[in-house]
This record gives structure tokens, C-alpha cells and sequence, in this order.
């Protein structure tokens, strides 16, 4: 494959909200009252355990995606579909160009909160 700037990427994610968050509201907490009051170390402490279940194979990632996740793309399993360079926040960007196929992020920082990217195409 080439790396030429036109390649897309495809990615499925798992966002938990907190405080510091832009939008503090979701499809599981439409009034913002659990977010508003979920500081960015509680995020990503609940983020860690459910990376852990899904490297542990207790867990699979859709699941927890469709469980979890504060991002509407819950309702398909976290899939983001496919997205090329600057139409994403820069960090979860570079996360997920810098992923593997089948690969799965650690903890990444944007303003709509913490995320675990899984890069799928």
C-alpha cells in the first residue's frame, strides 16, 4: 500500500466524556448530569479497565463500544467508517494513521473527551 496523503483510513472508537469535555451531553446521558460530573482521571481510569477487557478477550470492542461510549457511533459498534487526513481532531488523527490494521490505541486526548481507537481498515 502506498502512504501517498489521499489513503483513508477506517476506525472504530470508544469515547467516555468528562468535565473538560466540549459537548457535555450524550446519547446515554442526554442531560450531561453523569459527564458533568466525571473529572478526565475518572475517564480514563473507566477507559483503562474496559481496554483491559477487550485485550484480555473478556470483552469485545463493539460490545463495550455500544455499551460505553459517549459518541452516537455506539450504535454501530464504534465504527467511525472511513475518513482521510484533517476531517478528524488532530490527535485521534494521528492516533489512528499511526495504528496498525487490527491495531488498538491506548488512551488519546481530544476535546470531546478520551477515546480508544481501533484502526479496522
Amino acid at each position: 500500500m502506498s502512504s501517498s496523503s489521499s489513503d483513508k483510513v477506517r476506525a472504530s472508537h470508544i469515547l467516555i466524556k468528562h468535565q473538560g469535555s466540549r459537548r457535555k451531553a450524550s446519547w446515554k446521558d442526554p442531560e450531561g448530569r453523569i459527564i458533568s460530573n466525571t473529572t478526565r482521571d475518572a475517564a480514563v481510569s473507566q477507559l483503562k479497565s474496559l481496554r483491559d477487557d477487550i485485550v484480555s478477550g473478556k470483552s469485545k470492542f463493539e460490545d463495550v463500544a455500544s455499551r460505553y461510549s459517549d459518541c452516537s457511533s455506539a450504535k454501530r459498534g464504534g465504527d467511525l467508517g472511513s475518513f482521510g487526513r484533517n476531517q478528524m481532531q488532530k490527535p485521534f488523527e494521528e492516533a489512528t494513521y499511526a495504528l496498525k490494521v487490527g491495531e488498538m490505541s491506548d488512551i488519546v486526548d481530544t476535546d470531546s473527551g478520551v477515546h480508544i481507537i481501533l484502526r479496522t481498515a
